[in-house]
């Protein structure tokens, strides 16, 4: 019975492909309707297929031998041969069905009535008026090429023909710099560029030095591929290469890609570049230190000045020895760091790093000036990777959660937020992926995955994003209600974003779930009631006097308020000056003397905006 079932599975008739537009182009063929007479043979075996690109000439005569239309410049034509891809390009249904018959140099006339060529019903390839498409007519076809292509343009503007295959997967891209020999013909055979000896010809992508559509060419090239690349005149822009004052309705460029340098805009706004000067092992991006690891690297520090001054030289000033640092940790420069995790060991790049993002907000070196524009010379040496938790027990994992968790504690006390927010995240993706044995290790567990995320929360209410932090603590609040440090942490997010009465039911939530939390809950209640007064203050000498106005002197108002503020402006500074910390004894910001001049500042989100400024995102790491 099972054999039968298993005979029964494989005589089962196969779902059919449904068919094509040419497919179905192809049942209008009638006996008579397409005739072939071979005028000279052809050479080789292998014709046409589907994806194939064909190029050939066409001479179309009536059957008493008057031309009609032809590419043939003896003929009247531009001398440019016709290229079609294969399943993809429109085609009269004779040649759609002739063509593929054809070997390589192969000359044919085929005759065909008028529903096989222009004269078909919905024929899909237009035709001037005067053509006489009700005729039966000949068309003498020689087949020039043919072979597999890639159409890079859905209009066939920009077409290639690989010749040999290259090396590698990755294809030059904006910015990369690109070596290649590269010559041109026109359609007809005639040269008009050849960079085919001395030095490779040398351009930027993206920077228009060669034409529009040869760049989309080399852009799907890899390292020391060949290929033919055809280019019709809507993609043949002006360039250093070629000029477009000679009008080419068809150049062919034969390109060999000898070599390009990967050079990559890491900001997207041209401040950080990373230019990679020599290859490293591996492919690229997998054999990156994308990940936070342990790095060895040479380098050498230089300001970007005429003299290109040397710094810093890892192999002069530190007795030949590495720099070695765990990446992740702010240990180098934000912009070294980011370079770094896309460089492959063995490479050495070219870094050119603005002053934000090298030493204005690092340790700068001394003989670094403020606000200087740095170049790092970098040799990645090698890297270790973050030890894999797979088949790790639950001990040894909790182990390393509790290092990365005191990295990411060490971050925060440093003021390095986002570093130390990634640090505890990266713990609580691991996390998806254990498994407690047993009650005492689910609770260690759960207890553990609570704090983190409560880190993570005081990470985002440092950097202003309150409305994360709060998503932070619902994770927590989620599976315990009664979390009394996540109702502390989350309604203080609540007080920064402005949401006065969700801040106050979670610090009176605290009294009902722990007594022992009413000093802290009574002292946040406290600032959240100033705080609800001084925003209240604030909003009435907004609008002071604006009902108090009649109708023609509304727009008076804000002159009266300006006038206002600054007769006051001097009683606020003497107010500040008394005391530079607030009852909580955390240090106020400065900015809170900034007076608010948008009313919107003011109604939303106000609580953030003023909350911020006073200091009141400020909150204890676990």
């Amino acid at each position: 019975m099972a054999e039968d079932e298993d005979a029964a599975q494989e005589y089962a008739p196969q779902r059919k492909k449904a068919p094509s537009e040419d497919d179905k182009r192809r049942m209008k063929m009638v006996p008579g309707g397409l005739m072939k007479a071979l005028m000279r043979p052809g050479g080789g075996e292998a014709t046409p297929s589907e994806g194939d690109q064909v190029i050939y000439h066409c001479t179309v005569r009536t059957l008493d031998g008057v031309v009609v239309e032809s590419t043939r410049s003896e003929f009247g034509g531009k001398g440019t041969p016709i290229r079609h891809v294969l399943g993809k390009s429109k085609m009269i249904l004779g040649l759609l069905e002739g063509i593929p018959t054809m070997l390589k140099g192969e000359m044919a006339m085929f005759k065909m009535k008028p529903q096989v060529h222009y004269g078909e019903e919905d024929c899909p390839v237009p035709v001037s008026s005067s053509f006489p498409k009700d005729d039966e007519l000949h068309f003498e076809i020689e087949m020039i090429d043919f072979a597999k292509a890639k159409v890079i343009t859905d209009d066939f503007g920009v077409v290639k023909k690989v010749v040999d295959e290259g090396e590698g997967w990755e294809s030059p891209r904006e910015p990369y710099e690109v070596k290649a020999w590269i010559s041109a013909k026109t359609a007809d055979g005639k040269l008009i560029v050849s960079h085919t000896e001395g030095e490779p010809y040398f351009f930027t992508f993206g920077k228009s030095e060669v034409p529009k559509g040869l760049e989309m060419g080399i852009g799907t090239m890899t390292r020391r591929e060949k290929a033919v690349i055809y280019v019709t005149r809507q993609y043949l822009t002006d360039s250093p290469l070629l000029s477009i004052e000679d009008c080419f309705d068809e150049v062919h460029f034969e390109v060999e890609l000898v070599h390009f340098i990967q050079v990559r805009d890491m900001l997207g706004d041209g401040r950080l570049i990373k230019r990679r000067i020599r290859d490293g092992k591996g492919e690229f991006p997998m054999d990156c230190p994308l990940h936070d690891s342990r790095l060895q690297v040479h380098y050498k520090g230089m300001l970007l000045n005429e003299q290109k001054t040397v710094f810093y030289d890892s192999r002069a000033d530190n007795n030949g020895q590495p720099l070695e640092f765990s990446s992740g940790e702010g240990h180098v420069p934000e912009g070294f760091e980011m370079c770094v995790r896309l460089m492959l060991p063995g490479e050495i790049a070219l870094v050119t790093c603005p002053p934000d993002y090298a030493y204005d907000k690092f340790p700068r070196p001394a003989n670094v000036p403020e606000g200087a524009h740095i170049q790092w010379e970098i040799e990645l040496l090698g890297f270790e990777m973050p030890r894999d938790w797979t088949g790790l027990d639950f001990r040894s994992i909790m182990d390393e959660a509790e290092k990365i968790r005191n990295t990411g504690n060490r971050l925060f006390k440093e003021g390095k937020y986002e570093l130390a927010k990634a640090k505890y995240e990266k713990v609580l993706r691991e996390f998806n992926h254990v498994n407690p044995q047993d009650d005492e290790e689910g609770k260690e567990f759960s207890n553990t995955r609570s704090l983190l995320n409560l880190n993570v929360a005081a990470c985002y209410l440092k950097m202003g994003e309150s409305r994360k932090s709060i998503d932070a603590c619902n994770k927590v609040l989620d599976a315990n209600p009664a979390h009394v440090k996540a109702l502390y942490r989350r309604g203080m997010a609540y007080m920064s974003a402005g949401d006065f009465e969700e801040a106050r039911t979670d610090f009176k939530a605290m009294i009902k779930f722990d007594k022992s939390s009413e000093p802290d809950a009574n002292a946040a209640l406290l600032k959240l009631k100033q705080k609800e007064q001084e925003v209240e203050r604030k909003v009435r000498k907004q609008f002071k006097g604006l009902f108090d106005k009649k109708p023609g002197e509304i727009s008076d108002v804000g002159t009266d308020e300006r006038e206002e503020e600054h007769a006051t402006e001097n009683q606020k500074c003497r107010d500040h000056e008394g005391s530079d910390k607030d009852e909580a004894g955390e240090p106020k910001d400065a900015s809170n003397t900034r007076p608010q001049t948008s009313l919107f500042s003011l109604l939303w989100p106000t609580g953030r905006r003023i909350f911020t400024a006073l200091g009141l995102d400020r909150c204890s790491i676990l």
